[in-house]
């Protein structure tokens, strides 16, 4: 996976990193010398999820896609169906993976209203030996990488395609880019 990381990315780590030096050095002073090795400890576990959480805060709102001219098309011959778009970086900052995802979903109104759709987990398979029943997911979720290095204000067109459910019948879909 490409991450870029940009001004806003090195100065959340400089500032971890200094806060981090400044409770090493604060533990090192502690007049107690079984306490320092906790509080070192504990204060890198601290440091490394403010890390994680800042950078992944700082990557939502400075890498910002959109997409435009987004269809789709059903191919019976080959039963695939084609996602088509555009994907356009927004922001300020080069973008190193933009994915899109995909997540159809069958709303079968022809199977009556007390239907009711799950997802199997296993358990009826391991003590009924599957029992031959055939089991058909309603929801369909596909995430594809469209784009690489996406700089700011450039723009990609992207084609994907998969596997289109013959059983569909009523689809509905919702579609999201984002970058990383």
């Amino acid at each position: 996976m490409i991450t870029l990381f940009n001004i806003w990315h090195y100065m959340v780590l400089l500032i971890i990193i200094l806060v981090f030096t400044g409770g090493v050095l604060g533990a090192l002073k502690q007049p107690i010398k079984k306490l320092r090795v906790p509080m070192i400890s504990s204060l890198a576990l601290i440091m490394i999820l403010v890390a994680v959480f800042s950078l992944v805060a700082v990557d939502k709102y400075t890498k910002e896609v959109e997409l435009y001219k987004f269809e789709n098309k059903r191919i019976l011959s080959i039963e695939k169906i084609v996602y088509t778009g555009i994907v356009k970086n927004e922001g300020n900052y080069e973008i190193g993976e933009v994915t899109f995802e995909i997540k159809i979903v069958n709303k079968a109104r022809d199977i009556g209203p007390r239907a009711s759709f799950f997802t199997p987990t296993g358990f009826a398979d391991f003590f009924g030996g599957g029992a031959n029943i055939l089991y058909r997911p309603q929801n369909i979720v596909k995430t594809f990488v469209v784009a690489k290095n996406l700089k700011p204000g450039e723009a990609k067109s992207f084609r994907v395609y998969f596997d289109y459910p013959p059983y569909f019948k009523n689809v509905s879909q919702f579609a999201k880019v984002y970058g990383h």
